[in-house]
C-alpha cells in the first residue's frame, strides 16, 4: 500500500467535512527603493521547491521521513483539538512583491494574469485569490539572489497575517523555479511565510515549458499545505493524500502512462504538485482539496 496512515488522517479531516531553516544573510543589501509601475504594455519547517527538468539542483530542503512525521503529528494533534468547523470558502489576499534590478519589473497585466491562473487552477477547491496590492522594490542584490537574501528581503517586505499570501518574484537562476513555506511554519516565523517564484515563470515569461504561471500554482499548493505527489516515493505515507497514486520520482515533460510504482494507479503527471511541464498540469484531487481546507483551518484560520 502507498500510505499506512491515510485512514487516521482522513478520519481527522472528516471532523471538518461533516463536514525550511532560512539561509544566512549574505551581507548587507542596498536599501529598498519603491519604484513606479511599468507602463500598461525559511522557517522552522522545510520549504518546498520546484526545479526545471534535467537540472542537477538538489531539492531545496525537501523534507525527509522524520521531518514529515513531525509535521504530520503536529497537524493531527492541532486539528483534533479544534472545535470549530472549517468554512468551504477560503479567500486569500495576494500581495505581489515585484523585486527587480535592471530587469524583472514585470507589468501589472502579467501579475493579473498570474492571479487568473491561480483562480482557474483552484476553482472547485473552495479557494479564491483576490489582489491586495502590488509592491515594487528595486534591489539588485535581492533580485539576483533571493535565496541568499531571503530573510532580509522578507523581513523588509512581508505584510499581513496568516491569511495573506506574500508572493515574491525575482531571478532564481537557470534551474530553480520557486519555493514556498508550509502553513505550520507561520507560528514561529511569520515574516518568512510566502512563496518565491522565478519572474520568468509567470504567464508569458521566457522559461520554455514553465512559463504559463503554474510554478505559482505549484508553490501556492505547498503554502496551502500540500506535499509533492512523489513525496516518499513508492513506500510509506507519501503525500498524505489517498487519491494521488504513488510516484517514485518527479515527472518530466508530460509522460502519459508513466507508472513508477507497483501500487494501483499510473503516476499523477497531470497533478499540479508534480514536476510536469506547465501545459501538462491541470488538476488537484478531492483529497488534496480536503487537505488544503484542513491545513487552512489548523494553521491559517485558527
Amino acid at each position: 500500500m502507498k500510505r499506512a496512515g491515510i485512514a487516521s488522517a482522513l478520519g481527522l479531516l472528516a471532523v471538518f467535512t461533516a463536514y525550511a531553516p532560512a539561509p544566512a544573510i549574505a551581507g548587507p543589501a542596498p536599501a529598498p527603493a519603491t519604484t513606479a509601475a511599468p507602463s500598461a504594455d525559511c522557517a522552522d519547517q522545510p520549504a518546498q521547491a520546484r526545479v526545471r527538468a534535467g537540472s542537477h539542483v538538489i531539492e531545496r530542503n525537501q523534507p525527509g521521513a522524520a521531518q514529515v512525521a513531525a509535521m504530520e503529528k503536529d497537524f493531527h494533534d492541532r486539528i483534533s483539538k479544534l472545535r470549530k468547523k472549517h468554512t468551504a470558502a477560503i479567500t486569500v489576499r495576494v500581495h505581489f512583491h515585484v523585486v527587480h534590478g535592471s530587469a524583472g519589473n514585470i507589468p501589472d497585466a502579467t501579475l493579473n494574469k498570474q492571479l487568473d491562473i491561480l483562480n482557474a487552477a483552484y476553482k472547485g477547491s473552495g479557494v479564491t485569490f483576490t489582489l491586495a496590492e502590488i509592491k515594487r522594490t528595486q534591489n539588485a542584490a535581492w533580485f539576483s539572489d533571493p535565496e541568499g537574501n531571503e530573510r532580509q528581503m522578507k523581513s523588509a517586505l512581508h505584510t499581513g497575517n496568516a491569511q495573506d499570501l506574500n508572493f515574491y518574484t525575482a531571478d532564481l537562476g537557470s534551474s530553480l523555479l520557486g519555493w514556498a513555506t508550509f502553513p505550520s511554519s507561520y507560528r514561529s516565523q511569520p515574516a518568512m511565510d510566502g512563496v518565491v517564484v522565478h519572474y520568468q515563470s509567470l504567464p508569458g515569461g521566457s522559461l520554455g515549458n514553465y512559463n504559463e504561471g503554474d510554478t505559482g500554482t505549484h508553490e501556492v499548493g505547498h503554502w496551502m499545505g500540500l506535499y509533492h505527489t512523489f513525496q516518499g516515493g513508492c513506500s510509506g505515507e507519501g503525500d498524505q493524500v489517498s487519491d494521488t497514486p504513488a510516484e517514485q520520482s518527479p515527472a518530466s515533460g508530460c509522460p502519459t502512462g508513466r507508472d513508477t510504482c507497483s501500487s494501483a494507479g499510473a503516476d499523477p503527471i497531470h497533478n499540479f504538485m508534480d514536476y510536469s511541464y506547465d501545459a501538462c498540469m491541470t488538476e488537484f484531487t478531492s483529497g488534496q482539496t480536503q487537505r488544503m481546507q484542513a491545513q487552512w483551518t489548523a494553521y491559517r484560520n485558527a
